[in-house]
């Protein structure tokens, strides 16, 4: 076992012998605190029935969470990192650990699907990563909508962000980005990691969730662009009644059929969309698809 990185002694030695400059541009904060290091790994693992693991990384740094993970057990390690600048320092810290596989590329262009199909019928897949602020919704939204062989997910991200993921309907961190994540999962808070836990300290607090994969039972007998096309009418102006929201959406329709549709739906026209659930959202885009959408 060679010496762990997320010790801040060792991540400052490294960066600073190898000349590395931190880039703003790429939200780089490194973990160095062991507890919510090895949460992270644990979690990751949890539920794996004795299945070989596989991770898939984005964003490893110095490779702090990929030398946890390795070490842990995983089986295969794929590591995508952005700045070609941490490449070669990541292949001298992962040199001991030959499951783990470099990939110098952007996580917001690069084909996971291709990526993942070799591994997808003998390992169980978990995407476990510290996330950079700036790419987390794109990147979890990536993850989730294209179908990808993954068990779960195990991110790290702003605290901010975590608490929109997992929030309930009529509070005001509910919101679109809410009902995505809990279409295609079952999302909860595993920890909330405070700012000295990263070098440097970023500005604000984060947030470990745990997304286990799922489409959600009612939503998933609707279609899904149709489900995603009421989402976001109903939340493009969050203090618009949902007749006034959805009119301004569905500009097919009158207002008048949509208040048809609303009444069919058995929703009050009057509701704003942060208080619709998963399954009301369903029934606007079923009763849509079943009732109003034939007619138009």
């Amino acid at each position: 076992m060679t010496a762990p990185l997320y010790q801040p002694a060792v991540v400052k030695t490294l960066l600073r012998d190898r000349g590395f400059t931190l880039k703003k541009q790429f939200g780089q904060n490194f973990l160095i605190d062991g507890q919510v290091l090895h949460a992270i790994v644990e979690e990751a693992m949890a539920e794996s029935d004795g299945e070989k693991l596989a991770a898939l990384e984005i964003g490893p740094g110095v490779g702090t969470l990929t030398q946890a993970l390795a070490e842990a057990g995983f089986e295969k390690v794929l590591a995508i990192e952005k700045d070609r600048q941490l490449i070669p320092i990541l292949k001298e810290t992962m040199s001991p650990y030959p499951q783990v596989e470099i990939i110098s590329a952007d996580a917001l262009k690069y084909d996971f699907s291709a990526l993942l199909a070799a591994y997808q019928r003998d390992f169980s897949i978990r995407a476990v990563a510290n996330l950079p602020y700036y790419i987390t919704t794109p990147i979890v939204m990536r993850l989730l909508e294209e179908g990808l062989p993954l068990a779960k997910m195990v991110v790290m991200v702003q605290k901010e962000v975590a608490e929109r993921m997992v929030a309930a309907p009529g509070g005001k961190e509910y919101g679109a980005l809410s009902v995505a994540v809990q279409y295609y999962s079952e999302a909860r808070i595993l920890l909330t990691v405070p700012t000295s836990s990263f070098l440097p300290n970023p500005s604000v607090d984060s947030a470990v969730v745990t997304l286990r994969m799922r489409v959600h039972a009612e939503a998933s007998e609707v279609d899904r662009q149709l489900f995603f096309k009421v989402v976001r009418g109903s939340f493009q102006q969050r203090r618009k009644t949902l007749l006034n929201a959805l009119a301004g959406e569905f500009q097919n329709l009158s207002k008048m059929a949509v208040s048809e549709w609303l009444k069919l739906a058995s929703i009050d026209s009057n509701r704003r969309g942060e208080t619709l659930t998963i399954r009301e959202f369903a029934e606007l885009a079923r009763t849509y698809a079943e009732h109003i959408q034939p007619g138009v």
